[in-house]
């Protein structure tokens, strides 16, 4: 018969037929399995039919019989849900790898925190230096773009330059990719177009960050604090962003690629550019020295109140307000501070809203002189971290399991050649 089973080394091999009925499914559904990932085919000797391992196979009954599904995670109300160490969310607080994120946040600056997500080690002092060919790569590819080029193109252009500039792009063991982190987090802020004084080389990298983002001296307190949004915004889950970079790893994409899907999906209006929004309503109410009047407006123009409101936390995003309390100490952050509150306590006054981290990052940007798409760029360069420590993760499972099944509603074949 043609799907009869072949002995092969390596164990023993069954057919479709055996291996849907230790399955106890269709034939057919023993194909949809391989093309999810959950299992590998052989050819038969003669190349007609396939051949499964046994063992693999046995597994997979395993996991079903003990109620598991037999995808490699779990579904959650219908959804995938990927197994993951790195950020729990609670009703109103968050953790990276079961340490309190606003401790850590308090406590460390982003270099050390965002290497202690990858290593698990704690290297107080940890500095970020961009490796000299991919700085110059990522500088004149950032220069070459239109004048009317935003920040975040710039940051996707650094990060394919900096990628071919990097012939060990494609080692993907732990300690040459956390090496290509710290290298690319540092070129992608070296590769912005300077805005005021650049720091000495061995400054932080939060301080690199902001003469790059705005004219204005640095002081200590709004360094601070930019610092702590960095180190806030490193994860969060599977926001869009991440889940596209974990697709990426799990294609076995090299860490620039990653970074580069991330920045991909933080383009779109619904994930990135919310920060944006409200820095311009927060300039607006300041300008107009009403924060109930650009309220009103947005609600008759049928548009939401941008930062407020957060789909995970019942009551205020802790990242909003750990950043809040930052910013109390930057006397230039008073007038913004008092409308985003302001903003706030109008949005909910009939409804559960509270400020979310995006409020808190406009307060950041307005009252720095930074441009209304500061936030945004915090937050990609905070994300890096994030994104790199999926990567790692998904890196040491089964390659190409993110692999959904499309349900067809196209029309149904033959139809005639058009």
């Amino acid at each position: 018969m043609a799907d009869q089973a072949a002995p092969a080394p390596g164990g023993q091999r069954l057919s479709t037929r055996e291996a849907a009925e230790r399955l106890g499914v269709k034939p057919e559904t023993v194909y949809a399995y391989v093309s999810r990932g959950l299992l590998t085919s052989r050819r038969a000797p003669g190349g007609r039919g396939s051949t499964f391992d046994a063992k693999e196979v046995d597994a997979l009954v395993r996991r079903t019989r003990r109620g598991q599904p037999a995808a490699d995670d779990a579904t959650v109300a219908g959804v995938a849900a990927v197994r993951t160490g790195i950020t729990l969310i609670g009703k109103d607080s968050y953790y990276f790898r079961g340490v309190d994120a606003t401790e850590l946040a308090r406590r460390y600056g982003y270099e050390e925190a965002a290497e202690w997500l990858w290593t698990g080690e704690m290297r107080p002092g940890t500095r970020f230096a961009a490796p000299d060919q991919a700085l110059a790569a990522a500088e004149r590819a950032v220069g070459a773009l239109p004048a009317h080029s935003g920040l975040t193109d710039r940051l996707r252009a650094a990060a394919v330059a900096a990628a071919a500039a990097d012939p060990l792009r494609f080692d993907l063991s732990e300690t040459t990719v956390i090496a290509s982190a710290r290298g690319l987090a540092a070129t992608l802020v070296g590769a912005l177009p300077a805005a005021g004084v650049t720091p000495a080389a061995t400054a932080p990298l939060a301080r690199h960050l902001w003469s790059r983002l705005t004219t204005r001296a640095a002081d200590e307190a709004s360094v601070r604090a930019l610092d702590a949004a960095l180190v806030l915004l490193m994860d969060h889950d599977l926001a869009a962003s991440t889940l596209a970079v974990r697709v990426a790893a799990s294609a076995r994409a090299h860490p620039y690629a990653v970074v580069s899907a991330g920045l991909g999906a933080l383009e779109g209006p619904l994930h990135g550019a919310a920060s944006g929004l409200a820095h311009r309503m927060l300039t607006e109410a300041l300008d107009r020295g009403s924060a109930a009047a650009v309220v009103a407006d947005h609600l008759r123009a049928g548009r939401r109140i941008p930062g407020v409101g957060h789909r995970l936390y019942a009551g205020e995003d802790p990242r909003a307000q750990a950043l809040f309390r930052l910013l109390e100490d930057v006397p230039q952050a008073g007038p913004a501070l008092r409308t985003a509150r302001e903003v706030a306590a109008l949005a909910g006054r009939h409804a559960a809203l509270h400020a979310n981290v995006d409020l808190a990052l406009a307060v950041l940007s307005v009252s720095s002189g930074m441009p209304a798409e500061a936030g945004e760029t915090a937050f990609a360069i905070a994300r890096t971290a994030g994104w790199i420590a999926h990567a790692l993760e998904e890196y040491q499972e089964r390659p190409l399991r993110m692999r959904p099944s499309g349900i067809y509603t196209g029309s149904r074949p033959p139809q005639p050649l058009p």
